[in-house]
């Protein structure tokens, strides 16, 4: 008899640890990097069409900054931004391959005297490029054949 009128409360025990658990997996941080928050979605949807803007970093010492952006995660040959922004001095942009995306894609800047390629970065990997500039307006976009002729390219301004 015992066993039998304690079996209800041990299995609404079991019921409510497995949904304490679930609602665990689907709580957020607070933080989040600028990928997700320039529009690619992250890892829980899809790449946004709307156009973003990514800011520099504030600049480190001796005036150096980091630009991210992101190739478009799924597949199109896009990138989530059409224009950065950046302060003077030495410039790191930073473009994430999502794995998702199926293309080798790399990260370039163009005008003003620069012209700097970035390694080739297969899905799920990334490319640099880091280079001095001037103020002014320059030309960021994917070196590989064919990628900047579809539209993979936009403005990077530097202050």
């Amino acid at each position: 008899m015992y066993a039998r009128t304690h079996r209800p409360l041990a299995g609404a025990a079991i019921v409510l640890a497995s949904a304490l658990a679930l609602a665990a997996c689907g709580s957020s941080s607070s933080s989040s990097d600028s990928s997700t928050a320039a529009g690619t979605g992250g890892a829980y949807g899809p790449a946004s069409t709307k156009a973003a803007t990514t800011t520099a970093a504030a600049p480190a010492a001796g005036g150096a900054s980091t630009v991210k952006l992101s190739a478009d995660a799924g597949g199109a040959l896009a990138f989530n931004t059409k224009t950065l922004t950046a302060k003077a001095g030495k410039v790191t942009l930073d473009m994430t391959n999502p794995g998702s995306s199926g293309l080798p894609h790399a990260i370039a800047v163009q005008g003003n005297g620069v012209d700097k390629d970035g390694a080739t970065a297969q899905p799920g990997g990334s490319s640099t490029v880091t280079v001095t500039l001037k103020p002014g307006t320059y030309q960021f976009y994917c070196p590989i054949p064919g990628h900047k002729a579809a539209g993979m390219e936009g403005t990077l301004t530097v202050s």
